[in-house]
């Protein structure tokens, strides 16, 4: 389990509806602090994450999709909002299913929006938007609320579907896609509901804290949140050492693949490990130890493949023996960056994991193997991508702690979900899975006994250092080590 507040729980559409019942009891005069909440929260979202594609337009055009109730409602506070930041943006307003069927606070939402920003705010019809509508910045999706039932009216979906035909920078849905709407992103408000993580049309789901949780998850599945990091950024204790932190051991590298390996050591010096070693092939040592002299650099004997050979199996029996000592002996294992399929550095893993009876382990890329993953006895942490996972599945051990990389990282341990919804498409290149397996395996080293943590702390960090890169440099033109560099900015309360 996780400290409180780490995650926070997935809820069904019943449940969801259940809870918000029994905090609000219908009294519109609490419900209204929470949709202000609520909009507040999607503006700022919003314009952070358009940062993605640049900086938000001042004299932006955005379209308001307002269904009858509270989505609604929370679409219209969060334009008032988009408008007051910036006074040259301007806002149409559809109402759906016409004015007259706003709810009372959907209505006050629309009546403020007006009054924040007149004459910058044209309320239309579903007709007038399929008539005129084109070349908006942000559609803003409020229409159906988590509690509307399938199938969509004929007409509204004949205005989702012109909607989605439009040329449209950005398109964010409030908690759920309204029927097809095609979703950028879709912003959960104080509550993951279940489908949304599911659903295609969702985009990349954020979720939106507006205090509703205090404690732990109460379901099997649960949403990471910021808070899982805070224990990494409180100050270390002034009276300390190096081997406070760790000792992370790097098995891999090949002369077909060297860079993985490099990545994940530069992303474990990142984590915080007092120490690293890195076990790789000998040709490849020296210009490693020249780039990265903070790492020690074990140069290995190769295979004629240009992997790691066996015969060199003796220097891990000598590292994992009783005793072992000081900066010989590891904290935790890192096996398979860059590792390649040459059979002598499969076997050597296998070997590496059996004669290993204690010393945590993460294992990675071609050490993803059925006859690798459950050798030995070492507790484990996989962090197979969705092609790796298949071919493992059966063979996880129990006890195993599951990284399922993915457009939602989903870690697994012991019946229990923790989702990830930080990072997004900037992850999508080669070299992302190797620092996120150097630093999980760094904060492992530092923690050995907190296998669940290192996973979901990893990435997380991993995932929110991310965002950070593709809101400062967009998600194309960028290099996967760039984003190393917003690893401390994370830590130091960075843009989230």
């Amino acid at each position: 389990m996780l400290e409180p507040g780490a995650a926070h729980p997935v809820l069904t559409i019943d449940e969801a509806g259940q809870f918000e019942a029994a905090l609000f009891g219908g009294d519109e005069a609490r419900e209204w602090p929470a949709m202000q909440r609520a909009g507040r929260a999607i503006a700022g979202a919003v314009t952070r994450d358009y940062c993605e594609l640049g900086e938000f337009p001042e004299s932006a055009r955005v379209l308001v999709l307002a269904g009858k109730g509270h989505n609604g409602g929370d679409a219209l506070i969060a334009a008032r909002r988009i408008l007051e930041k910036h006074p040259r943006a301007r806002a149409a307003v559809c109402f759906v299913f016409g004015g007259q069927s706003l709810r009372p606070l959907a209505w006050r939402a629309y009546r403020e929006l007006a009054q924040a920003a007149p004459g910058r705010v044209e309320a239309c019809d579903a007709a007038a938007v399929q008539k005129h509508g084109a070349g908006f910045d942000l559609c803003l999706d409020g229409i159906f609320g988590f509690q509307f039932r399938p199938p969509v009216d004929a007409r509204v979906a004949k205005l989702i579907d012109s909607v989605n035909a439009m040329p449209v920078d950005f398109r964010a849905a409030v908690d759920l896609p309204s029927g097809s709407f095609r979703a950028d992103f879709t912003y959960a408000t104080g509550i993951v509901k279940a489908p949304v993580l599911d659903n295609p049309n969702s985009g990349r789901v954020r979720y939106l804290d507006l205090g509703f949780f205090s404690g732990g998850p109460c379901r099997d599945t649960a949403i990471l949140t910021p808070a899982v990091l805070a224990p990494l950024r409180a100050l270390r204790p002034a009276h300390t050492d190096k081997r406070d932190y760790g000792h992370l051991f790097i098995v891999g590298g090949s002369r077909k693949y060297p860079g993985a390996v490099l990545m994940s050591v530069l992303a474990a010096l990142r984590s915080g490990a007092g120490l690293v070693t890195a076990f790789v092939p000998e040709s490849l040592a020296p210009a490693f130890a020249a780039q990265v002299p903070e790492v020690i650099w074990h140069g290995m004997a190769e295979s004629p493949g240009g992997g790691l050979a066996l015969e060199d199996l003796p220097v891990f029996r000598g590292r994992f023996s009783e005793k072992a000592s000081g900066t010989a002996s590891a904290t935790a294992l890192v096996i398979g960056p860059g590792l390649s399929r040459d059979r002598e550095s499969l076997a050597l893993a296998s070997e590496v994991l059996r004669i290993n009876e204690s010393i945590p382990v993460v294992l990675d890329a071609d050490a993803l193997q059925p006859d690798i993953v459950a050798v030995g006895k070492a507790p484990r942490i996989l962090t197979p991508h969705a092609g790796e996972h298949q071919r493992v599945e059966t063979a996880i051990p129990d006890g195993a702690v599951v990284v399922r990389k993915g457009p939602l990282t989903r870690i697994e341990h012991s019946g229990r979900t923790y989702v990830s919804l930080f990072g997004g498409p900037v992850l999508a290149r080669g070299g992302s899975g190797d620092l996120l397996a150097g630093m999980i395996g760094g904060l492992l080293a530092q923690a050995p006994e907190a296998l669940l943590h290192a996973a979901c702390r990893g990435t997380a960090w991993h995932g929110m250092a991310a965002d950070c890169l593709a809101r400062a440099r967009g998600q194309r033109a960028v290099l996967a080590t760039q984003l190393l560099d917003f690893l401390p900015g994370v830590l130091r309360g960075g843009s989230q």
